[in-house]
């Protein structure tokens, strides 16, 4: 579905990304785990169109995506859940997952019932729906970022450090979420800073270091490396 080519970007002067591969396959989850500062929000906002690219290839589905903007790229069904949430905090919970689904051409019958769907995968939001997305607490706005992702029904969904700042309770929820769309047959690529839970539940990994992707494989053989255990995932 996903095929990045030596990919090099540059992040404010630096070589954020220095030729980079990898792939994403239909159907599966696909995690990317790395220090802070290695590069991996830059690839997430690289493949959403959202970042320039010095050189190398994204193909999606495989179009070349070097042309497309990035509203485009949400129309041909990538969507994603960005680092930090960014919700739209002076609009509704309503609101924002309604302008989640803003390129599809559904009708209001059919953006409603995908709402209550939405409502289903976070019932909390069900009880905030109309309130305003900037005075929800940080799970909550995790989960309207998702679920504002999913409004666009993507064929691959981005995640960005999902559990950034959350509480265990919020992040155990989280990541049963992550689960449920697995089983559901849901693309996703996951950058996510607890790497124990994010190669548990992945099929694949790359570990991306200072701009360079220095193994990949999977998941659970990165789970027992003893060389990625010691540098992102502690002794024990």
């Amino acid at each position: 579905m996903l095929k990045i080519s030596n990919l090099a970007v540059n992040y404010g002067g630096i070589h954020a990304l220095k030729g980079v591969s990898l792939e994403v396959h239909a159907g599966e989850v696909v995690a990317l785990i790395g220090a802070n500062g290695a590069g991996k929000s830059t690839l997430m906002k690289a493949i959403s169109g959202l970042e320039p690219v010095v050189s190398g290839r994204i193909e999606f589905q495989g179009v070349d995506l070097h042309a497309v903007p990035d509203y485009r790229r949400v129309a041909m069904g990538i969507s994603q859940a960005p680092e930090g949430r960014q919700v739209f905090a002076d609009q509704s919970v309503d609101d924002n997952l309604m302008l989640g689904a803003y390129l599809r051409k559904a009708s209001q019958e059919q953006i409603e019932s995908d709402i209550q769907a939405q409502f289903n995968i976070f019932p909390r939001l069900r009880e905030r729906r109309q309130q305003l997305a900037g005075t929800l607490s940080g799970g909550e706005q995790q989960m309207l970022a998702i679920s504002r992702a999913l409004m666009a029904q993507p064929k691959l969904l981005l995640l960005d450090e999902p559990s950034l700042g959350l509480a265990p309770l919020i992040v155990k929820e989280i990541f049963a979420v992550i689960r449920a769309l697995k089983a559901q047959g849901v693309t996703i690529m996951l950058v996510e800073q607890m790497a124990n839970q994010a190669l548990k539940i992945a099929d694949r990994a790359y570990v991306l270091k200072n701009g360079d992707i220095t193994t990949s494989g999977l998941a659970r053989e990165l789970l027992a490396d003893p060389a990625v255990r010691q540098a992102y995932l502690g002794k024990h």
